[in-house]
């Protein structure tokens, strides 16, 4: 499959389109309209954890950057990916059901037994994914009423600041940066709260690939990054051109707005020499079954590396 590759480059931001549409409005209006962006915290509503139990709100993060069109990427990816663990889920409640009708009828009453079990298990999985499915679409609508207010609150300040200086149109741009701080904070919460939902990505080391530019006896170093998790791991190539690496697998929680940096040096001694830095986007990991992925290391493509990438969806 192919992927989304940058050369040595950090990943798009994704900034917030705004309405033009604003034509400006009375003092008495203005103070409604502030009053009416003011919320109750969606953290009270939606009993949202506090900023340590979300990864994007840790020490060294950027606390207050939201990262609308990101965030709206990875929710449709996230969701077309659950409900294909639906549909399969589904498909084999319907067969494990049609099996257990003419194992009623015609078989072993242990085994009519052991499939129950297996219907009753496959039952409560597929109710765990309805509602995980329902969760995540309550903090997307959250997330995109909190966008909405912060852009009208963006909009407002921006009028306010065209218009003459009076008291009262001081107040409100006081009150409109009170109200466009507080949406910010909440739209970072809600970003917090979506990162649990998002499952695990399982990666599989299946080694390099270089023809002419991998000889017998050199050793490479391999760091794949995604966020703040971390995974070396060193491997040598052998007499028959196999491949030994000093581990296999590891499993990385996905994020909202990191892509996976992956980068690769060859081992020269006491020196090291840099092959070449990618970045790989992760909004089409989100699906049922495993991908073989084929990465250029170097931009003519003479090394790649080949992982296998599996998500599981977490709501088991």
């Amino acid at each position: 499959m192919s992927v989304k590759l940058t050369f040595v480059s950090s990943g798009d931001g994704g900034g917030i389109s705004r309405s033009c549409s604003f034509t400006g409005f009375s003092t008495v209006q203005s103070r409604k309209l502030a009053k009416s962006l003011s919320r109750s915290s969606v953290r009270s509503r939606m009993s949202l954890k506090s900023p340590k139990a979300y990864s994007s709100l840790q020490k060294g993060a950027v606390i207050w950057d939201p990262k609308p069109l990101q965030v709206k990427k990875i929710f449709e990816a996230l969701k077309k990916g659950l409900n294909e663990y639906l549909e399969a889920h589904q498909a084999e409640l319907d067969y494990l059901s049609d099996r257990h009708k003419d194992t009623k009828r015609n078989s072993r009453l242990a085994f009519y037994y052991d499939l129950d079990k297996q219907i009753r298990s496959v039952e409560r999985y597929i109710r765990k994914l309805e509602f995980h499915i329902s969760k995540v679409e309550e903090l997307y609508e959250a997330y995109c009423i909190q966008c909405r207010l912060r852009d009208g609150a963006t909009n407002m300040k921006h009028a306010f600041s065209l218009s003459p200086s009076t008291k009262a149109s001081r107040e409100s741009l006081v009150e409109l940066y009170k109200n466009f701080q507080e949406c910010t904070e909440d739209m970072c919460f809600i970003e917090g709260a979506l990162e649990v939902h998002l499952g695990e990505f399982h990666l599989k080391m299946k080694g390099l690939v270089g023809f002419a530019r991998l000889c017998p006896g050199d050793q490479y170093e391999v760091s794949v990054r995604l966020g703040r998790q971390k995974w070396r791991l060193k491997g040598k190539i052998e007499t028959d051109d196999s491949q030994t690496w000093d581990e296999e697998e590891k499993i990385f929680i996905p994020n909202l707005h990191e892509p996976f940096e992956i980068k690769v040096t060859e081992l020269r001694g006491l020196a090291t020499v840099l092959v070449g830095v990618v970045t790989c986007d992760s909004i089409n990991f989100f699906t049922t079954k495993p991908q073989a992925i084929i990465v250029d290391i170097t931009e003519l493509g003479t090394i790649k590396l080949q992982l296998e990438v599996l998500w599981k969806a977490g709501a088991g």
